[in-house]
């Protein structure tokens, strides 16, 4: 719909002809099943265009030849004739406004004639001969395509290095006859418009039996043009090949320079192939044909040319009569195009007053007859080019009826005004003005435009009233009259202040008006030349006031907010502004270029350039630092020890040895501390002597001839430089010389010195020492190790066994002595293992420090177990008590307590459940547990009973939750569903006056309404 809108105002409109589309070459295959040849011509143009044709340069009426018609300005062809219809043919279009032709095309008939005669004589060589079997296309058109066949079809010649099939010329070259050449060639050729292909009669190839021909020197049969014009973007091919004994080779070359990656060669290297030609490409070429007889070059020179090309275009003009017009249309191509004008499809004639120079078309004072329609042609010997344009001279008198004055303009007192009068009018009017019946002196402030427009500058009361502007040329004159309305001027009578706010505060810029109180004020604001948009702002800016007031509220104040603000008053007469800036201020920018200039084990010396002050000046920085062993940036000690706010240097000091800081350093102001700078390059410190010893030295334990000693590792932030480990030094209690051995990990927090001569449990001194590559640290304090104790060697006696439940067995047994010379006891380990197991795999409990029982529990009830005590030191453990055996009893009942019946009145509460009994493989049951707690709390207390029945006592103020389990011999039972039993209600929220009494049973058959919950890990 928008198109068809489109293509109605184009018709409406009236111009001259514009072609849509230009008529193209044809080539027309005689043979085509179409029987006609169209050439397209269309144009638009308002009034609508007419059509004429020429063909080789003539008219010709296409109402004279039935095989002729024309849709719309096409031109249709039936039956096209070769002999008739061959030739150029250009397309014109005409209406009022002029003629446009275009481009020449051709019309041509691709055909190609069979074959003559029906045999062809012998061709008789000697065998190393070279030979030429000539192929004789017949009549045709357009071009062809060769191919040889060898005896019969499809037995096709395929070319190698001595048979080679010109598509040039059509011809099969051998270049040294073999006994396997003789047979019969047949030349097929294709015509690449129609495909229509023909079969020359067949060619025999014999052998003379007079003698082998010897070697001889290349002679190039197949040589390309001596000059080659190659049109840019086409692809060349340039074909080259010998006779000659030996096989000739050929090669190919550029003269003066080397081919380019996209140029290619055929496999025997008989057709140079340049695809996408360029300038660049152009140049000498020579092919060489080499054997060992010698060799023969040919050569051609490649011309590069382009076919001209719109560099700049012309357009429509529309120029009012005695006016100038100048059109430029200019081409490019190799060569050069000239360029030539035609108007109204006609060589345009030259006049004193029309200039034509190259392609500039100049009229300096243009009349009626000078409308037309002009064309611009640039042309070289490899083409012609078209561009159109339509000259319309413009001869009209004064009309305000597109462009009447503003019937109502209003202006302020001391503003300026611009009436503007701008009627149609070819040549350009005189102009004059009156106000009221009085005509306008133009003075100081009141002055005539070049364009007809009456400027007033200075407005007073007195210049409101009635203007009219008079216009006139020698076709006639006319005039258009306004009103000038003059309003009091719209003035801002409490502009805003420049201000001066801390950061997160909140103000008001004031902004108030006076104005003509006929006009209504609109009121905007702007923050650094950007409107402020009040609905996507509103968390900081807000409009407050009203009528003459547009005061701005700007809300918890940012630094992103500083800048100048502009309040904007706008009537429909005139408006006004007035700026302020808004300094904040917030603490200090970063600071910038954090450098570390030395640096010592201890100490660095770092600079810096001062940050942004916020508009309050810095008072102080902090240097901080990183390093990996570090819990983010800790802040140093510094000389001097408060860096003043004008400083940009200092020395950090107290740095551990050889470890890799990062600095920064932090500005603070009277607002407050600031963003941290970059951090710095990664910088380390220099090694020195460790400082600091192990900590926590002890040791201990381990297997017998071995003295362990431990030690908690230096931290690596605290080991000063490379090579870090430690020195263990040990000697026995009471002897003057130390034993040392050092330890090369400085990860390491044990030694063992292992020696048969080590004493069981016998004290030696220890300390332990650091070093590193600088050198050794200092020692740990000495303290007393014991080596290695000795196993147990005799086993606990009167060892017994009592089963206490199904799960559950405790252990007796007498201990052994306590502390010998050669060792502590640590405790006593239990092994045990059923009657079905082997003591392999026996499950073991130990039992720590100097005691003679343990409860072994997570057994298996009913089940039969072996049991042995060994005693144990920090060596291992000793020999083991002869086994005892003890049945586990039989487990708990699995049923639990079932049909819980409760009742309640005021707090006490009576419980009633069925009696468990238990099954022949389990314990009988001896009574019952019942669990209550506060369901508000955690707690759980437990009441005994043999009977079937409690009474429990229960406060009112909450719920309770309840359960019920056996207990037995073998021991607890599983527990009951949960109760949730809920807290007593009295009439009038009091506890005096009847109770209150409630009955219920649980059943797995009946509905209860109670809060029942899973059973969960409350005891």
């Amino acid at each position: 719909l928008l198109s068809f809108i489109g293509c109605l105002a184009e018709n409406g409109k009236p111009h001259g002809p514009v072609f849509i589309h230009e008529p193209d070459d044809i080539v027309f295959p005689v043979d085509s099943e179409e029987r006609k040849a169209t050439l397209n011509c269309e144009a638009k143009g308002n009034p609508t265009p007419h059509y004429r044709w020429q063909r080789n340069g003539t008219d010709f009426d296409v109402s004279l030849d039935y095989r002729y018609n024309l849709i719309g300005g096409s031109l249709v062809i039936n039956n096209p004739v070769r002999t008739q219809d061959y030739g150029t043919y250009q397309c014109f279009v005409t209406n009022s406004f002029g003629t446009i032709v275009s481009r020449e095309v051709k019309l041509q008939f691709a055909y190609l004639e069979n074959f003559k005669g029906k045999s062809r004589n012998n061709v008789s060589v000697r065998e190393g001969q070279g030979v030429v079997l000539l192929c004789g296309a017949p009549s045709h058109s357009t071009e062809l395509k060769y191919a040889w066949i060898f005896n019969q079809f499809p037995t096709f010649v395929e070319q190698d290095n001595h048979r080679f099939v010109s598509q040039k010329t059509g011809n099969l070259y051998i270049s040294k006859v073999e006994v396997s050449d003789v047979g019969a060639y047949i030349c097929e050729i294709e015509n690449t418009v129609t495909n229509k292909r023909v079969l020359s009669p067949p060619t025999p190839l014999v052998l003379r039996t007079d003698g082998v021909m010897g070697e001889y020197e290349p002679k190039i049969e197949v040589r390309f043009p001596e000059t080659v014009f190659a049109a840019k973007g086409s692809t060349v091919k340039l074909e080259c090949f010998a006779l000659g004994n030996p096989v000739p080779a050929i090669s190919w070359r550029k003269i003066g320079g080397s081919f380019s990656d996209k140029v290619k060669a055929n496999k025997t290297f008989g057709v140079l192939e340049i695809p996408n030609f360029q300038q660049k490409d152009s140049g000498t070429y020579e092919c060489t044909a080499e054997n060992s007889r010698g060799k023969n070059t040919a050569r051609g020179q490649l011309v590069f040319y382009a076919r001209p090309n719109w560099i700049r275009s012309i357009a429509d003009a529309f120029v009012p009569i005695e006016e100038s017009l100048q059109w430029v249309c200019k081409a490019n191509g190799d060569p050069k195009p000239s360029h030539r004008w035609l108007k109204n499809g006609e060589p345009l004639m030259k006049e004193e007053r029309i200039r034509v120079e190259k392609g500039a078309l100049t009229i300096p004072a243009v009349n009626l007859s000078d409308s037309g329609m002009y064309q611009c042609l640039a042309e070289n010997k490899h083409g012609l080019i078209y561009l159109s344009a339509e000259l319309r001279v413009l001869a009209s008198a004064p009309d305000f009826s597109m462009s009447p004055l503003k019937k109502l303009i209003a202006v302020s007192v001391g503003g300026e005004v611009i009436i503007e009068c701008k009627p149609k009018a070819s040549p350009r009017p005189t102009f004059a003005w009156m106000k009221g019946n009085v005509i306008l002196q133009e003075n100081e402030r009141r002055i005539i435009l070049e364009d007809g427009s009456l400027r007033i500058a200075n407005v007073t009361k007195k210049d409101g009233g009635h203007y009219a502007c008079i216009a006139r040329n020698y076709f006639g004159s006319s005039n258009s009259t306004g009103t000038l309305m003059v309003k009091d001027p719209t003035r801002i009578t409490i502009p805003p202040s420049d201000m001066d706010v801390t950061v997160g505060e909140s103000t008001i810029l004031p902004c108030q008006v006076s104005h003509d109180p006929s006009l209504s004020v609109e009121f905007a604001w702007s923050f650094n030349g950007q409107l402020i948009d009040f609905r996507r702002d509103r968390d900081h800016f807000e409009k407050v006031g009203g009528g003459s007031s547009g005061d701005l509220m700007i809300r918890n104040i940012q630094l992103k907010h500083a800048g100048r603000f502009v309040c904007m008053v706008q009537t429909t007469v005139d408006s006004a502004s007035a700026a302020a800036d808004l300094i904040v201020r917030v603490p200090p920018g970063p600071p910038g270029g954090v450098i570390m200039e030395e640096i010592t084990d201890t100490t660095a010396q770092l600079s810096w350039s001062p940050g942004i002050d916020n508009h309050s000046p810095i008072s102080m920085y902090t240097v901080q630092a990183r390093t990996p062993f570090s819990v983010g940036w800790q802040a140093l000690k510094t000389v001097p020890d408060v860096i003043g706010g004008d400083a940009v240097t200092a020395t950090v000091i107290d740095l551990s040895p050889w470890v890799e800081y990062e600095f920064r350093v932090v500005a603070s102001n009277s607002i407050g501390i600031g963003e941290p700078s970059l951090p710095s390059e990664k910088s380390r410190t220099e090694e020195a002597l460790p400082e600091v010893g192990p900590a926590n030295v002890s040791g201990g334990d381990g297997s017998r001839s071995e003295l362990v000693i431990t030690w908690e590792p230096v931290p690596e932030e605290l080991q000063n430089g490379e090579g870090f480990g430690y020195v263990v030094a040990f000697r026995p209690a009471g002897a003057t010389s130390w034993m040392k051995a050092a330890v090369t990990s400085a990860d390491a927090s044990r030694y063992v010195f292992r020696n048969e001569s080590v004493p069981p449990f016998s004290p030696y001194e220890v300390k332990v020492g650091v070093y590193n590559n600088q050198g050794e640290g200092p020692y740990s304090s000495v303290i007393t190790v014991y080596s290695a104790e000795e196993e147990p060697t005799v086993a606990p006696f009167n060892v017994s066994a009592r089963s206490l439940s199904a799960s559950e067995v405790q252990v007796f047994w007498e201990a052994i002595p306590w502390e010998t010379n050669k060792g502590k006891v640590r405790g006593y380990e239990i092994w045990y293992w059923t009657d079905d197991e082997n003591e392999d795999v026996a499950s073991k409990k130990r039992s720590n420090g100097n005691h003679t029982t343990t409860k072994v529990t997570g057994l298996k009830g009913s089940t039969f177990y072996y049991m042995v005590v060994t005693a144990f030191s920090s060596a291992g453990t000793g020999p083991a008590s002869p086994p005892v055996n003890v049945t586990t009893k039989k487990p708990p009942p699995s049923q639990a307590p079932g049909k819980i019946r409760w009742e309640s009145e005021s707090s006490r509460v009576v419980l009633n459940w069925d009696h468990v009994k238990a099954m022949e493989n389990e314990s009988e049951v001896t009574g019952y547990k019942v669990l209550y707690r506060n369901n508000r709390q955690s707690r759980t207390k437990v009441i005994e009973t043999n009977n079937t029945s409690v009474e429990l006592l229960l406060p009112d103020d909450a719920d309770y939750i309840i359960e019920v389990k056996t207990f037995s011999d073998g021991g607890d039972g599983i527990s009951s569903a949960q109760i949730r039993i809920p807290r007593m209600s009295y009439p009038d929220g009091g506890k005096s006056g009847a109770s209150a009494s409630n009955t219920c049973t649980l059943s797995a058959f009946s509905t209860i309404v109670l809060s029942l919950s899973a059973r969960s890990a409350l005891w």
